[in-house]
C-alpha cells in the first residue's frame, strides 16, 4: 500500500491535536513527514519526540515534492496565500493543501472526541 505524505502547518490547539490522531493512525497508511510551526507547543514537541521534522514554511515548501497533502490548520489566510504562492512557484504540481474544512471531515472519521474549535469561518 502506498503510504500518504503528511505536513502540517500550524501546531497549536487544533494542530496538536491533530497531529497526535493521525500518529495513532500511522500504521494505516499515513506517514508525517514534517510539520511547521514558529512557537513551542504541545505539537511540536510530540512531533520532535516521533522523529518528524520541525521547519518553517519555507522548509517545508522545499520538502514539498515529498509531500502529498498539507494540512494548513493555522487558521490565518495570510499563511495559506504564503503557502499556495510559494508552492506555486517551486513548480510542485502534486502537493494538495487541505484546509481545516478538510481536516474536520477527516477528523470525523478517525475519532471520537471532538476538535477544538477556534477558527470558525477561516474558510479557503
Amino acid at each position: 500500500m502506498k503510504k500518504q505524505t503528511i505536513a502540517i502547518v500550524g501546531l497549536g490547539r487544533v494542530g496538536s491535536v491533530f497531529l497526535e490522531a493521525l500518529l495513532g493512525k500511522a500504521n494505516k497508511g499515513l506517514k508525517i513527514v514534517a510539520v511547521a510551526e514558529k512557537s513551542d507547543t504541545p505539537g511540536t514537541r510530540l512531533a520532535l519526540a516521533h522523529g518528524i521534522e520541525v521547519l518553517d514554511v519555507d522548509g517545508l515548501i522545499g520538502k514539498s515534492g515529498n509531500v502529498d497533502i498539507i494540512f494548513d490548520l493555522t487558521g490565518m489566510s495570510a499563511v495559506r496565500q504564503e503557502l499556495r504562492d510559494k508552492l506555486s512557484k517551486s513548480t510542485n504540481r502534486h502537493t494538495v493543501i487541505a484546509t481545516e474544512s478538510i481536516a474536520r471531515m477527516i477528523w470525523l472519521f478517525i475519532t471520537d472526541v471532538d476538535l477544538p474549535d477556534v477558527h470558525a469561518g477561516a474558510g479557503y
